[in-house]
């Protein structure tokens, strides 16, 4: 590898993430990261990763390696958060996570001395929070979000409690993960080395779940624990005012973070990038009754998107006014004002879309970007593949296919029952 140059590695790299529906734009900030999580050789190896979960054998043959020490490398990138190994019908597989969530949080879920944190938590709050196209990539894919609210079911009447489905519930999404783990906050610890951490828990606070905690729990990453567990800690979420952001599909969600209004990536969008709804909406939405409001504030202080502000009126009283089109409905706000004059109603009378699982968002997401081709032909090792993915690529921005692959009857009723099969 001595006739490549530092940069050419980890270019190859992030053009390998960016062919992925959620990508990294290109950055001299984004290079000193990965700089950071891996050696050049590293980003070169993982470059070739297919987009799809591949196995040993199939890496070994892609990289030219025998599979002893293919395995080795691979290890060695799981044990460092990037990369998620798997069972599948007792197969072991892998898949090279995003950016979020995945490598860029596994890399502060803990505590260790192998890298620079600091520097680290310095570099991303540059990529993530000052320059802008990162997150606005990240959170702007229409129905493909990558993230949705979960309702406080606290704040729910009894009336409407009856109306939520189960994986509109973070405690129903808690007790069916077949694992669960906890770790240390990324968004606080990363605002910890910037000396902008809050007073909200650091530690054994946000959750990751199903196959994702499998491996992060294998590979000493996170702590795992069991649903009663789990469900203490979403109490504590709810004693601390923080509001749950989880990953926006019905089945198999991956994580579930308790989130506050000053450090979490969500939040931080809305507020600093004026992004309306970075996370999908609950079916719920706030409703202010002004008359009764004694103007104390606590909505817009608990409020993690900014949907409150506090005006003074003619008569020197002050009121909360609420930005309906900003309220992802999470109910925080309901739990915390004294004198009650919020309220949960129903969003409307549409459902606000979920897709199935991940494999349906991520589908949804590469249309959306024009990159279906990339998840159909992940293997750039083939000429053959990257000639047809080109070709593709070009067919699926022709105007009528790009409106057909748009429309509302693919993105729904047609593309979850594929999904549905393929699972």
């Amino acid at each position: 590898m001595g006739h490549r140059t530092l940069k050419s590695g980890y270019q190859d790299f992030v053009e390998r993430v960016n062919r992925f529906p959620q990508g990294a734009p290109a950055s001299a900030v984004l290079y000193q990261i990965l700089k950071i999580l891996m050696t050049e050789e590293e980003a070169t190896l993982a470059s070739q990763f297919p987009i799809k979960p591949f196995t040993l054998k199939k890496i070994a043959k892609i990289w030219k390696k025998n599979e002893a020490e293919s395995h080795k490398i691979l290890d060695r990138f799981a044990d460092r958060g990037l990369l998620v190994d798997m069972e599948v019908h007792g197969e072991q597989q892998y898949i090279l996570p995003p950016p979020m969530a995945g490598f860029i949080e596994f890399s502060l879920m803990r505590i260790r001395d192998d890298i620079d944190q600091k520097r680290l938590s310095e570099l991303l709050h540059e990529y993530i929070n000052v320059e802008k196209e990162f997150i606005t990539d990240l959170f702007n894919v229409g129905e493909a979000q990558l993230v949705r609210t979960f309702v406080q079911e606290p704040a729910l009447t009894p009336e409407l409690s009856l109306q939520v489905l189960d994986y509109e519930r973070a405690s129903e999404t808690i007790k069916n993960a077949t694992h669960i783990c906890v770790g240390t906050c990324y968004c606080r610890h990363k605002m910890y080395h910037m000396g902008k951490a809050c007073d909200a828990p650091l530690n054994d606070i946000c959750m990751t779940l199903n196959v994702p905690a499998a491996s992060l729990i294998k590979h000493n990453i996170a702590r795992q624990i069991d649903v009663v567990e789990g469900l203490d800690i979403l109490q504590k979420a709810y004693d601390c005012n923080l509001a749950q952001f989880g990953e926006n599909e019905r089945k198999n969600t991956a994580f579930i973070c308790n989130c506050c209004p000053c450090c979490c990536e969500v939040s931080l969008a809305a507020r600093n990038f004026g992004l309306v709804h970075p996370a999908n909406p609950s079916n719920f939405i706030a409703a202010l009754d002004k008359d009764p409001c004694v103007g104390c504030g606590k909505c817009a202080i608990v409020c993690p998107v900014g949907a409150f502000r506090i005006e003074t009126q003619e008569n020197g009283r002050k009121k909360a006014v609420l930005d309906e089109g900003a309220c992802v409905g999470c109910g925080v706000c309901v739990r915390n004002c004294a004198p009650k004059v919020l309220k949960l109603n129903k969003r409307g009378k549409d459902k606000i879309f979920t897709p199935v699982t991940s494999t349906h968002r991520i589908v949804l997401a590469a249309i959306n970007k024009g990159q279906l081709q990339d998840l159909i032909f992940d293997n750039r090792a083939l000429w053959s593949h990257r000639a047809l993915a080109a070709v593709l690529g070009v067919i699926l921005k022709l105007p009528p296919l790009k409106q057909i692959l748009a429309s509302k009857q693919v993105k729904s009723r047609y593309l979850e029952q594929l999904i549905e099969k393929m699972d």
